[in-house]
């Protein structure tokens, strides 16, 4: 039997896609397996990739080693308010853009859109400043005003917004409904998908910041799940089995979320891509 061009290819592209998932999957499976070592299986050399004794005591050891708990609820509080304050700022500014008129529209949206090449960590002092200013360091304030908005969720879904008829909105204007009714009775529904993928990536990261967690907040009972893995590094070296548990713990929950939902991270984005 002959092999086309087309057989060839399809192969080879199989192939580097199953080697690519591969190679992203290696450092998780690598954390799974040391969190079941001992701590000195964890940093022998050359290094072995299954345990020789399954420790499964070192999870229980590492939950209780800090707060965890605390330290969840404080994940999901900070996660679940920037994404909703997120997606509330978004959509009014998205539709504000992509429907109505007002003078500088155009001028304001291209400076909005520049703020987008501005490296986060330029942001990181004067968001600092204003919150120790304001005294809100060490709160959860402090943890969720800075990512109350997001231009790069503005411009998304003004390009979702953008693709429903201005024919559509004039009419429905005539019939009496108001910006407010219109907004989120045809305008929010018929971009659910990327409204989806919007929140999606802004639960994900905010579950898995550390920096700014870790610059505004100094005691542990404000402290998310990232900054409590600093629990396992102390002057006397690290425990790789405990915090590669910890760590499992932690991005457990984003993994699950994502394999889930991830079709609607794909039909938002490429769906706002070709609208507009």
């Amino acid at each position: 039997m002959s092999i086309t061009k087309n057989s060839i290819f399809t192969i080879l592209k199989y192939f580097f896609i199953v080697l690519g998932a591969l190679a992203m999957l290696l450092p998780f499976f690598w954390m799974v397996m040391t969190a079941f070592k001992t701590g000195f299986e964890s940093i022998q050399t050359p290094p072995t990739w299954l345990p020789k004794n399954w420790l499964w005591s070192n999870w229980l050891k590492a939950w209780n080693a800090a707060p965890f708990t605390q330290y969840l609820v404080n994940s999901v509080i900070v996660s679940v308010a920037t994404t909703v304050g997120q997606l509330f700022t978004s959509i009014l500014a998205a539709f504000a853009f992509a429907k109505l008129n007002f003078t500088g529209k155009k001028l304001l949206f291209s400076v909005l859109l520049a703020t987008m090449m501005v490296p986060g960590e330029m942001l990181i002092i004067p968001n600092f400043i204003t919150l120790s200013n304001a005294h809100l360091v060490n709160t959860y304030g402090a943890l969720i005003i800075p990512w109350l908005a997001s231009f790069f969720a503005v411009f998304t879904l003004r390009q979702a917004f953008s693709g429903v008829s201005n024919q559509l909105y004039y009419a429905a204007k005539l019939d009496g409904a108001s910006d407010w009714k219109f907004l989120w009775q045809i305008l929010v529904p018929n971009a659910v998908s990327s409204i989806t993928a919007i929140g999606i990536l802004q639960i994900i990261g905010s579950w898995n910041s550390f920096m700014w967690a870790l610059i505004v907040t100094n005691t542990q009972s404000m402290r998310t799940l990232p900054v409590g893995l600093q629990a396992f590094s102390t002057d006397t070296g690290v425990n790789y089995p405990e915090l590669m548990a910890a760590s499992t713990f932690v991005i457990l929950p984003m993994i699950i979320l994502y394999l889930f939902l991830n079709k609607y991270i794909v039909m938002g984005v490429a769906g706002s891509a070709t609208k507009g």
